[in-house]
């Protein structure tokens, strides 16, 4: 049983998680707006709401830790530079999930994510 576990697993491996949240991450912050499945939609906003919320003190230290994280210089440059300073004297929630179709093969919930 999985009480109180603490992220989803998406039935991937720890390695092929994270590559998938990093790639999915890179997308999000270069398009503003993807769309996925409603899981991994709901793990994605607790990975890029944390790399918000540590590029609004922008420094050399800030601009290495988001790219320890995302391994893409340009996204990295956008998330510090463009995306952050919006959301400034923003507490947290930066992103919104809008649930929008069942996919046509497998039935599986869709939606959108974005930057609000």
């Amino acid at each position: 049983m999985r009480h109180k576990h603490g992220y989803r697993r998406l039935n991937r491996t720890s390695s092929h998680r994270k590559a998938l949240l990093k790639n999915m991450a890179i997308a999000l912050i270069e398009k503003e707006k993807i769309e996925t499945t409603v899981p991994k939609a709901k793990e994605l906003r607790r990975y890029i709401e944390k790399l918000v919320t540590t590029s609004r003190n922008a420094d050399l230290n800030t601009h290495r830790t988001v790219f320890k994280y995302l391994q893409s210089k340009e996204a990295t440059k956008k998330i510090i530079n463009i995306i952050a300073p919006k959301y400034e004297n923003r507490k947290g929630g930066y992103t919104s999930i809008i649930k929008t179709r069942l996919r046509r093969g497998d039935a599986s919930p869709m939606a959108f994510i974005s930057f609000v």
